[in-house]
């Protein structure tokens, strides 16, 4: 029921939105069976996006390449989102595993979870972050267009792939 003239604000319970999900995040081994469950969840959604399975370029991500990772989680403790740091040398880290599941988006996960790996980032000591997404994201390149990171040529593996996005921001003190 919307709330009229003749009804008093305070008369009906505010319906919960997306963007009042409380949520926290915490840092967790790559292979914790959350993260695992949420990489999944990730790979399944982009191979039907890309009608492929073969969509990414370049070395998998494992538990060594990316030694931080974060989840987001609800206040039940449900997985909502996650993201991990691969280190790339010359002060330069690749944002990896960057998803939030569907029903969560919209809902401030996702800028928590990069604000919070842009400040692991910094506590290494890195100036710059970068990533990838593909072509059949829109919806990750607004994300990341809006949330300050521009548009940089291809770097490493993904030199000369037809479906891959880079971004980078340099990261302040």
């Amino acid at each position: 029921m919307t709330p009229d003239a003749s009804t008093p604000p305070s008369a009906e319970p505010a319906e919960p939105t997306r963007a009042s999900v409380a949520f926290t995040v915490e840092r967790v081994h790559y292979d914790h069976r959350d993260a695992a469950a949420l990489r999944a969840a990730q790979r399944a959604e982009l191979d039907a996006r890309y009608g492929r399975d073969d969509h990414e370029p370049g070395e998998v991500p494992t538990a060594d390449s990316v030694p931080v990772f974060l989840l987001a989680r609800d206040a039940a403790g449900t997985a909502l989102g996650c993201g991990g740091l691969r280190p790339l040398g010359d002060g330069e880290v690749e944002v990896k595993r960057m998803f939030v599941r569907p029903e969560a988006r919209g809902s401030g996960v996702a800028t928590t979870l990069l604000r919070a790996l842009e400040d692991e980032a910094r506590a290494l000591g890195v100036t710059r972050l970068v990533l990838e997404t593909g072509t059949a994201q829109p919806d990750a390149m607004r994300f990341y267009e809006r949330e300050g990171y521009s548009r940089v040529p291809l770097f490493g593996a993904y030199v000369g792939s037809d479906l891959s996005v880079c971004y980078a921001r340099d990261l302040e003190g």
